[in-house]
C-alpha cells in the first residue's frame, strides 16, 4: 500500500534527534526529550536572529522546561523572563522600547547575566501576561543582537493583544503532550521507536510476543497520558493512583481557565467536561443543546474557538464532501470534541469517582475493555494523528433504507487522494461502513484502513493496522 511505504521512510528520518535530557535532581521534575527540540534547532539555524520563536500549547504541556533547556544547551547565556510573577521594575522597561542599549543594559543588570551577540536567547515565558513584550518582538528582532523564544497559551494571547501590534517577526510551533515516541524514551525504551518504525515499513505481522507487549506498553500510554508530570509520577512513584491525581490537578486548572471564558454560564467548561459523554453516546456530532441548551449560535462558535484555541482539547470536523482539501468542505455546526491528552480524557470520564472506582483503569490494565468503552481507543487515535500534524475530519452518510449512518471516525489527505480510517478497540475486522464509502467513493481513495487491537493483517483492501502505528500513518 503506497501510503505505508512513503510513509515509513518519511517516519525513519524524524529518529535523528539529538538531544538526550536526563533527570534534574536539584527539583522534582524530569526533563524530557521532546520532538519538538529538532524543530528548534532547525528555527535557531536558519532564521539567525530574523525571527523570534512562539511555543505555544496548553498549560502544563512542558513549554516553559523545554525553552530553558533549550537555552542552557544551545545558547552561552540567556535570561528567562517569566511575566505570571515578574516585578514591576522589569515590566516598565517595556513601556519605552526606543533605547534598547538602555533597554538591555538594565536587564543583564537585573539578572546579573552577560549576554553575547548572536549567541544568547531572551525567553519571554508566559508572553500573554505581558503584551507589551509580545509588542516588543518586531524591534527586538529587527535589532538582531539575540535570539527571542515566547512561550504561552494561545487563548491568553489572544485576548491580550487587543491594542497591541501583533509582531510578523514569529515563527508559531505548538507542543503537545508527549506522544507515544516520547513517552518510550521517558521510560527509558530508546530503541522501541526505531524498531517500530522498521517494523511499520516491513508491512508484516509482528508476532504475538511482540505484539502483545507493544499493546501493553499502548495501554500503559493511555493511562499515564503525555503530561509531564503525569509521566514524571509515573516513573517516580510507579504508582497510578499518584498518577491520576496529578491529572486531577491539571483538569482542575483548565476547568478555572475555562471558567474564565464564560464566568455566568460557564459553557465551555461544561462542554470540556461533557466530552466522555458525548463521545460514549456514540452520536455523529457534538450535542451543544444538551450541555449549553438555548444558548446563541455565535456565542457557541465563540467558545468552540476558545477551546480549540486553548490545545486542551482537539476537534475533528464533520465534511460535507469528502474530498482533497478538506478545510474547503467541513461543516463548522458539526464537529467531534477530544481531549488532547487521553491520559486526562481517562480521568475526566470518571472524574466525580475515587481512582479505586474507575473502571477504565481497571479494565485497561488488565486488557479486558469492554465495547462500550471504545471511545477511549477513539480519543487515542484523535490525540496520535493531531501530535503528528493532522488535522482531523470525519465523514457521516445514511445507511440505505434505514434511519442509521454511516461514519467514517477519521480521514487523512494523502498526495491527491483521500484515507478512510475506521477504529475498533476489539480485534474484529468488520467494517462495513470502510466497503461502502470506499464503494461510494473509488476514485478518490488512496488507502483504506481499520485501526485495532489485534496484529498487522490485510482483509481484501482493507490494511488491517495495530492501533500502536496510529503516528506513522
Amino acid at each position: 500500500m503506497r501510503i505505508l511505504g512513503i510513509n515509513a521512510k518519511k517516519n525513519l528520518r524524524i529518529l535523528s534527534l539529538r538531544c538526550i535530557f536526563v533527570r534534574n535532581f536539584r527539583g522534582t521534575e524530569m526533563i524530557f526529550r521532546r520532538k519538538l527540540y529538532d524543530e528548534m534547532l532547525r528555527w535557531k539555524k536558519e532564521a539567525q536572529g530574523k525571527s523570534a520563536l512562539l511555543i505555544e500549547g496548553a498549560r502544563r504541556v512542558g513549554k516553559s522546561t523545554l525553552a530553558k533547556t533549550f537555552a542552557e544547551n544551545e545558547y552561552d547565556s540567556y535570561i528567562l523572563i517569566d511575566f505570571s510573577k515578574t516585578s514591576r521594575r522589569i515590566n516598565e522597561l517595556f513601556e519605552d522600547m526606543m533605547d534598547l542599549d538602555f533597554f538591555f543594559l538594565n536587564l543583564q543588570n537585573i539578572f546579573g547575566i552577560t549576554l553575547k551577540n548572536r549567541n544568547s536567547v531572551i525567553i519571554f515565558d508566559e508572553v500573554q501576561f505581558q503584551p507589551l513584550a509580545r509588542q516588543a518582538i518586531k524591534h527586538l528582532v529587527a535589532d538582531g543582537r539575540y535570539d527571542y523564544i515566547e512561550t504561552g497559551s494561545l487563548i491568553s494571547i489572544r485576548r491580550n493583544v487587543e491594542n497591541i501590534l501583533i509582531p510578523s517577526e514569529e515563527h508559531k510551533v505548538t507542543l503537545h503532550p508527549m506522544d507515544f515516541d516520547e513517552f518510550y524514551w521517558a521510560t527509558g525504551k530508546n530503541d522501541m521507536p526505531l524498531l517500530l518504525r522498521q517494523a511499520f515499513a516491513a508491512q508484516r505481522p509482528m508476532g504475538e510476543a511482540a505484539h502483545h507487549k507493544l499493546m501493553r506498553d499502548l495501554r500503559l500510554y493511555m493511562l499515564v497520558g503525555g503530561m509531564p508530570q503525569a509521566v514524571d509520577a509515573y516513573i517516580t512513584c510507579n504508582d497510578m493512583r499518584r498518577v491520576d491525581e496529578v491529572k486531577r490537578e491539571i483538569l482542575d486548572l483548565y476547568e478555572t481557565d475555562l471558567r474564565k471564558l464564560d464566568p455566568i454560564g460557564n459553557t465551555a467548561s461544561r462542554m470540556f467536561r461533557a466530552i466522555p459523554n458525548q463521545l460514549n453516546s456514540n452520536a455523529s456530532r457534538f450535542m451543544v443543546n444538551s450541555v449549553a441548551p438555548n444558548q446563541r449560535k455565535e456565542k457557541i462558535l465563540s467558545i468552540v474557538n476558545d477551546l480549540e484555541d486553548s490545545k486542551t482539547v482537539v476537534l475533528a470536523r464533520c465534511l460535507n464532501d469528502p474530498n482533497v482539501g478538506m478545510g474547503m468542505f467541513h461543516d463548522f455546526d458539526c464537529y467531534k470534541m477530544f481531549l488532547a491528552d487521553t491520559g486526562l480524557f481517562i480521568t475526566l470520564a470518571f472524574f466525580e469517582k475515587s481512582y479505586t472506582e474507575n473502571i477504565i483503569y481497571q479494565k485497561l490494565l488488565s486488557d479486558k475493555l469492554s465495547a462500550n468503552l471504545g471511545y477511549v481507543y477513539e480519543n487515542l487515535v484523535a490525540q496520535m494523528l493531531c501530535s503528528q500534524g493532522n488535522r482531523l475530519f470525519y465523514y457521516t452518510f445514511p445507511v440505505e433504507n434505514s434511519n442509521m449512518n454511516y461514519e467514517i471516525d477519521f480521514l487523512l489527505s494523502r498526495s491527491n487522494k483521500i484515507v478512510p480510517i475506521e477504529v475498533k478497540s476489539s480485534g474484529y475486522k468488520r467494517h462495513k461502513s470502510l466497503d461502502v464509502f470506499c464503494k461510494k467513493f473509488s476514485s478518490r481513495i488512496g488507502g483504506r484502513i481499520l485501526l485495532y487491537t489485534k496484529d498487522y493483517a490485510k482483509d481484501g483492501e482493507t490494511l488491517c493496522i495495530p492501533v500502536y502505528f496510529t503516528e506513522l500513518l
